[in-house]
């Protein structure tokens, strides 16, 4: 008994040793980062309309309080309605319908090491054979911890 007791006793020392051990590791990062698409040259913006077969200029300035990782854009059709849109307005709707031929575009940039500010700019292309209607927009960016934000716009490619 005594012998465990000793044994108790020295888990509990090495426990509290390892924890006053413990190496200062700076301020930890718990801020998630920002996309901003409030500015004028902002594209696009919530109810933005695309012609099939052009291509357009996607612009969003992204931000972080310690470093920033990378981005992705994914478009996608929204013919069933469902939702993820972080804008306060809708847009107008066209009926529910099935898609045929949608266009599905998920894409992943790597944002240059160290950077808490960037300035996004990338040329997408909407392709001319796809199906017409309700799409989404979504912005994901992620900083160099693993937070991410969501920004989601619905659009109408016509």
């Amino acid at each position: 008994m005594k012998k465990f007791k000793k044994l108790v006793v020295l888990f509990y020392l090495i426990g509290i040793f390892a924890v006053g051990c413990k190496k200062d590791e700076g301020e930890v990062d718990i801020e998630y980062p920002i996309i901003d698409i409030a500015f004028a040259d902002a594209f696009p913006i919530q109810c933005s309309t695309f012609t099939r077969g052009q291509t357009i200029t996607f612009k969003a300035k992204f931000t972080d309080n310690a470093a920033l990782g990378s981005y992705s854009l994914d478009i996608h059709h929204n013919f069933d309605h469902h939702s993820h849109s972080t804008e306060v307005s809708n847009c107008t709707a066209e009926a529910v319908k099935t898609p045929i031929k949608p266009f599905l575009l998920i894409k992943t940039f790597q944002i240059p090491a160290g950077q808490t500010m960037y300035e996004a700019n990338n040329q997408l292309t909407i392709p001319a054979d796809i199906d017409a209607g309700d799409y989404h927009f979504l912005i994901k960016l992620t900083d160099k911890e693993g937070w991410q934000t969501l920004k989601g716009i619905s659009i109408k490619i016509i």
